[in-house]
């Protein structure tokens, strides 16, 4: 969903013109309703996850930072997943909106409508508008959270090869504001079933924080490949046989 193709700039990206990507460039901007927003965190907070999912593992809630810039980065399994983020770390918890940086193929339409309005944005994976970028560092710059799937589209099974745009685009902003502190946390989210169905066990488990300023090194493409590296180490240990999440091994969440 989020890769971004290198070159040798000092942005780290291969940027394409905003007018050889209408699709995204007009969409970019993005805004979070003071009512829409809140009635969707509450009726999948309380009433769509509770009356489809069977039980909910959260642990590792404690590694959520509640203030400053922060990319959240979980494994992506399901559509699902873009409800189990806000759930483990949403508004209950930090007090903030998550953004999600979103595939402009599905900002189309009603769809689009309701993504944009709850704080998403659109992005060309294979060819990301200046527009995108400079948006989702000013989110970071202001201390927003961003939520960036590092492994792109949905991927079954087990931890796929990340995808090197989110490492690029925190350390861009990191690089662009002196001092600015953006952290990268790992989460993972495993299901009981491969296709989750009604009365599916969930199992998501968050990781320490990675501090992103610590790959800041002369050799900028040898520090994302670094950060990106280590997330996926994080990753990795955080994911769960199937398993472990039916024999209920983790403590347990409730739905209320």
């Amino acid at each position: 969903m989020t890769e971004f193709h290198s070159s040798s700039d000092r942005s780290h990206y291969k940027l394409a013109k905003s007018a050889a990507n209408p699709q995204v460039a007009y969409t970019t901007i993005s805004k979070v309703s003071p009512w829409l927003s809140p009635l969707a965190y509450l009726l999948g907070r309380h009433l769509i996850l509770p009356l489809f999912f069977g039980r909910i593992f959260i642990t590792g809630q404690e590694y959520i930072p509640t203030h400053g810039p922060v990319i959240l980065a979980p494994t992506h399994r399901s559509r699902w997943d873009a409800l189990m983020v806000p759930y483990a770390a949403g508004r209950d918890l930090t007090g903030r909106d998550l953004r999600f940086m979103v595939d402009f193929n599905e900002c189309q339409g009603l769809q689009g409508w309701f993504i944009r309005n709850l704080g998403g944005f659109p992005v060309n994976p294979k060819h990301p508008s200046i527009a995108t970028l400079r948006h989702a560092v000013d989110l970071l710059a202001t201390g927003e959270t961003l939520v960036i799937f590092p492994e792109g589209g949905i991927r079954k099974g087990k931890l796929h090869p990340l995808k090197p745009g989110i490492a690029r685009l925190a350390l861009s902003a990191e690089s662009s504001y002196v001092g600015l502190g953006v952290q990268i946390v790992p989460i993972s989210i495993d299901y009981s079933r491969t296709n989750p169905t009604w009365g599916t066990n969930v199992n998501i488990n968050i990781g320490k924080p990675i501090k992103v300023a610590e790959y800041q090194i002369p050799n900028s493409k040898q520090g994302a490949k670094s950060l990106t590296a280590d997330l996926a180490s994080s990753l990795q240990k955080l994911s769960h046989h199937q398993s472990e999440i039916n024999s209920h091994t983790f403590a347990e969440i409730t739905n209320t």
